[in-house]
């Protein structure tokens, strides 16, 4: 085809971003145009280019941001224009989710695309509440229907009396609403009112809740819990194993509302260590992380890196910020000679670790003096050359200090940290209206730069704090710190928020 655009019809999947495909995550990473619905996780919209254009195309019941119609133009119009396009839809794009439409206009004008299968909410909802679709004991049939028609259509054309008697599972998407028609139907058709009802809520996220019934009382347990939607049911006897089986809902941090507050990019490792143990996670992320203003300065200092006798990071973000400079300047990890190398912790030992270097210097406790004092046991610092490299804004501790020595000590700016300013994600929507029970802190500008946000801070909102120096910063604001990590890391976070869950 003479025109190189193409449109990635992708399954975002149920909700969990672990559920995403590898294909769905490469689609999202190539497009120059990014089309997302209100059931797909925002959080993969990390993984877009910084460029690509992000278009919320809403659909959510009842509240369309776009019509079917001006989505489906969309989609044509941004591919004749040569784009590529990635349309990221909840769950499966081909199960109820209009994939099948958008497909065939894109066939209609001539444009390329592909389909990327996703896990559908169908399996996956059940699957989370601990619930088998099918079970040898019970049943060997799956049947997949919707509660929501077309509502242009003067008549239903489903039999709900039929499905609530067809054998096996019966799952259904989008009825949360109609609910209490559709059960009516099944009972005026003879299904027993004993029989077992599932409702999902929030499949496979921390906000998960599942609600037991039958179909003679499961619609007005939904009126009494105003439990709504998004939602999967699962009509069967193998509801029944929900309470035995029932593994993502007694995870330690299930149900915890759980902000944090680290860069877009850096979010990933906190976010997912706490949603594997159960948490609802935010990411609100408060600061961004900017070049340099003298990016030819940073990148002088960068190449002579080599006539240096030792190299300081005290951040993961300046080990990546020095390295993406040092590998445009140098094709060779060689060419970084002979210099030594210290950190300020196991973080930042850690980012060092993926470009296969190793430290030779890093404190048992993780701070700027400490680092300092490590220095003095190695011996006399004085004449040696060092390269400290750090953000434009950061405690001065270290030069400082190790000026005071003697030291030959240059300092190699190599980011900003500015205020985040886009809410992609809703979070900060999301905090603002439904507040949360935790919020982490991982960085004293991380503290600063939420408070420049000016959000209204609930009354029983615990503080989690990753060492002294960000402890410091929550106190200068006027706030107290309820979790403070012994280890001054993620992994230290982590457990310190888990011997004080009981707290929040």
């Amino acid at each position: 085809m003479k025109n190189k655009g193409i449109c990635y019809l992708v399954g975002a999947g149920p909700g969990d971003v672990g559920l995403a495909t590898l294909r769905a995550k490469e689609c999202i990473e190539e497009a120059d145009v990014l089309v997302y619905d209100y059931l797909s996780n925002p959080e993969m919209l990390r993984w877009a280019k910084r460029d690509a254009e992000l278009i919320y195309a809403g659909k959510k019941a009842k509240d369309h941001t776009l019509t079917q119609d001006e989505i489906n133009a969309l989609l044509v119009e941004k591919v004749k224009e040569g784009k590529v396009v990635t349309r990221l839809k909840g769950g499966d794009p081909m199960i109820f989710g209009r994939g099948g439409e958008e497909a065939e206009d894109l066939v209609d004008q001539g444009l390329a695309f592909e389909i990327v299968p996703g896990i559908s909410s169908t399996i996956g909802g059940p699957a989370y509440a601990g619930i088998p679709v099918t079970h040898r004991a019970c049943n060997a049939q799956l049947t997949i229907f919707t509660g929501h028609e077309d509502p242009t259509k003067e008549e239903s054309s489903i039999d709900y009396a039929a499905i609530g008697n067809t054998p096996g599972t019966r799952v259904m998407l989008m009825g949360v609403q109609r609910l209490g028609k559709i059960t009516d139907a099944m009972l005026a058709g003879g299904v027993s009112p004993d029989e077992p009802v599932a409702l999902i809520r929030w499949a496979t996220t921390g906000q998960q809740k599942t609600l037991v019934g039958t179909v003679g009382d499961i619609a007005e347990k939904v009126l009494a819990a105003g439990f709504k939607a998004p939602a999967v049911a699962v009509f069967g006897d193998v509801v029944r194993f929900h309470d035995k089986i029932n593994w993502f809902e007694n995870r330690p941090l299930f149900g915890k509302r759980i902000v944090v507050t680290r860069t877009r990019k850096q979010a990933g490792e906190l976010s997912r260590r706490l949603r594997l143990l159960g948490a609802d996670v935010y990411e609100l992320p408060t600061i961004r992380i900017e070049p340099p203003k003298d990016m030819l300065a940073f990148g002088e200092l960068v190449r002579d890196t080599h006539t240096y006798d030792w190299l300081i990071f005290t951040s993961p973000n300046a080990v990546e910020a020095f390295f993406e400079v040092f590998y445009k300047v140098y094709q060779d990890a060689r060419s970084i000679g002979g210099v030594r190398i210290a950190v300020v912790g196991p973080g930042t030992a850690k980012k060092l670790k993926e470009f296969h270097l190793a430290v030779d210097l890093m404190p048992e406790v993780h701070v700027a003096e400490a680092l300092v004092e490590a220095f003095k046991k190695e011996g006399s610092v004085e004449h040696l050359k060092m390269l400290w490299v750090r953000a434009e804004t950061t405690r001065e501790v270290v030069g400082e200090e190790l000026n005071k020595q003697g030291a030959i000590l240059d300092e190699a700016i190599a980011y900003r940290t500015v205020k985040e300013t886009e809410d992609i994600s809703g979070a900060r929507a999301r905090f603002e209206e439904e507040g949360a029970d935790l919020i982490t802190f991982t960085s004293a500008s991380t503290v600063d730069c939420f408070m420049e946000l000016g959000l209204p801070i609930p009354k029983d909102l615990k503080i989690a704090s990753i060492g002294p120096i960000t402890t410091e910063s929550v106190e200068r604001n006027g706030l107290e710190v309820d979790i403070d990590a012994e280890e001054h890391s993620i992994p230290g976070l982590i457990e310190a928020i888990l011997e004080s869950k009981e707290l929040f």
